[in-house]
């Protein structure tokens, strides 16, 4: 049963290296960089065919092309805005994301330091290299660059999130709470801050809390797996065997071979065609 939890804390910490742009609301990773910009490729690159030296527009595109999953078309215009003014920042920090979502960490932290050099109020560099920091293991550095995101952009969800996972998996678990408890105040509609709130609450054995950020988890994303099979096991250790059962089902459901959940599901007496209660 401790080998769930181990096996989610695991899971949440990895899962905070691969976050996409803007996953979080209000991550702050995106919304600086794309000032000015029109809102559409089109228009975008009907103004770069009107002024191809448009560094801004080069950028706002390649920031477009990034989140459409476009990693080579995105560098292209990175690379031409940056061609254009060797000085801008924010196409720098851009172009380090996407370099850090296509895993290439090296050419990312490099671009995160010209950017944080050239303006060092930027709060989605020091986001981006605290992430990079994080993959790395490298918490120290990985905490100090998001704290400083957080003190330049104290509505940067993401930032609270990846790093309350730190001091998750430091076993700060109080430190871990506030930061999840923040994330959650700005973004309410994801569950991967509920999930990370209830397993820091189980290891300081606060079972009723856990459950209770986990059935917020479960509204949010009814087909998350972990969030059931981690609902479960709070609902187990509360001696709940109708709302485990449930939702060791649930999870089941999403995938019959996972093997916690079957082990859950068996261990408190769970029937396969039977009808449970889940809330």
């Amino acid at each position: 049963m401790a080998a769930l939890i181990a096996a989610g804390l695991i899971v949440m910490g990895s899962a905070g290296c691969s976050i996409n742009l803007g996953s979080l609301s209000g991550s702050g990773e995106k919304d600086d960089a794309a000032q000015g910009a029109s809102g559409s490729i089109a228009s975008l690159t009907e103004t770069i065919r009107s002024n191809p030296n448009d560094a801004q527009a080069y950028n706002a595109r390649g920031l477009l092309l990034a989140q459409g999953g476009k990693s080579e078309e995105a560098l292209a215009d990175l690379n031409k805005a940056i061609g254009l003014d060797p000085n801008y920042g924010h196409a720098y920090a851009n172009r380090a994301t996407v370099y850090r979502h296509t895993k290439k960490l090296d050419q990312a932290l490099a671009d995160y330091n010209r950017a944080i050099a050239l303006d060092a109020n930027y709060a989605p560099a020091f986001l981006g290299r605290g992430m990079i920091y994080k993959a790395r293991n490298q918490q120290s550095e990985a905490v100090e660059d998001l704290t400083k995101a957080i003190s330049l952009r104290p509505d940067n969800a993401e930032a609270y999130y990846n790093r309350g996972l730190l001091y998750q998996s430091q076993k700060q678990h109080q430190f871990a709470i506030d930061d999840f408890s923040t994330a959650i105040g700005l973004t309410q509609n994801q569950a991967e801050p509920y999930i990370a709130r209830g397993l820091s609450y189980m290891a300081i054995n606060d079972f009723k809390a856990a459950a209770g950020d986990l059935d917020d988890a479960v509204s949010v994303e009814p087909q998350n797996l972990q969030a059931w099979t981690t609902r479960a096991y709070a609902y187990e250790k509360l001696g709940d065997k109708e709302k485990a059962a449930g939702s060791y089902a649930r999870a089941l459901n999403l995938n019959k071979d996972h093997e916690a959940a079957k082990q859950g599901f068996a261990r408190v007496g769970g029937r396969m065609g039977q009808t449970y209660q889940t809330f």
